[in-house]
């Protein structure tokens, strides 16, 4: 029994060396072949990880997705920026006519008012002028006592002329002042009748002036400007008497 103990032991030992043997020598192999060829040493294997510089399939479709995605991101911006460009445009279009009716409005509105200032002003002209005129209508008859006086009055000694003279002074001053407001007197005589300047109240026969001319002045008549303050008073030249009958034979044969 000993005996086959120790056989079975031996038989044992025999096996383990001989498995250890047949490792060796497949490892012995194996870095024999690496070594022999080194691009099949340099090949990863199918198991070994991928490398962080090439991304995988998954990586590139999620790259390509992002830009897609920053394209549409970029388009939409783009078209909310046009209308918001066109929203302006179409604010400052209308600002712009605004702008142009309140213009228009303005230049209306200041040309009403210059109308409106001219014709103040001339309304103010002619009550000033209306005034002027109806304050020196008030002194014409004062001028024309003045004037009938001095025509009428002969004045016997010194003391008559002293006082004439010094109301001819006044007469004079008074005369004076209505020329520099700007009253004119007619120098009617002699010239032919004018119904817009003389008011004819008697005919004269006479041969001095022709027919229809103004023989003499009974009220002066006045200009202020070239407007007539008073019409005159005048007597207008007639044919003679003679002349006048012969031209009735005349006619009546």
């Amino acid at each position: 029994m000993k005996l086959l103990a120790h056989a079975n032991d031996s038989l044992q030992g025999n096996k383990r060396t001989m498995i250890e043997e047949e490792n060796q020598l497949e490892e012995t192999q194996a870095s024999a072949e690496q070594t022999s060829d080194p691009e099949a040493s340099a090949e990863p294997s199918v198991n070994a990880p991928i490398s962080e510089a090439e991304p995988s399939h998954e990586q590139a479709v999620a790259e390509t997705g992002d830009t897609e995605t920053d394209d549409t991101d970029y388009q939409a911006a783009f078209m909310d920026l046009r209308s918001t460009f066109a929203a302006k445009e179409r604010e400052a279009e209308a600002l712009k006519a605004q702008l142009e009716d309140r213009n228009g409005q303005y230049m209306r509105i200041a040309a009403d008012f210059e109308n409106f200032r001219r014709r103040t002003q001339k309304e103010k002209e002619d009550l000033e002028q209306k005034i002027k005129i109806d304050t020196i209508n008030e002194l014409l008859p004062v001028v024309d006592n003045f004037e009938r006086a001095r025509s009428q009055i002969k004045p016997q000694n010194d003391g008559e002329m002293n006082i004439h003279k010094s109301y001819q002074s006044v007469y004079k001053q008074l005369v004076d002042c209505l020329k520099r407001v700007g009253v004119a007197p007619m120098r009617s005589e002699g010239k032919d009748f004018d119904p817009n300047l003389h008011e004819a109240v008697m005919r004269e026969p006479t041969r001095e002036f022709p027919e229809g001319a103004v023989v003499e002045e009974l009220v002066r008549g006045y200009m202020i400007g070239d407007r007539v303050l008073r019409h005159a008073m005048v007597k207008v030249a007639a044919p003679p008497e003679e002349e006048a009958g012969s031209a009735d034979v005349g006619s009546a044969e």
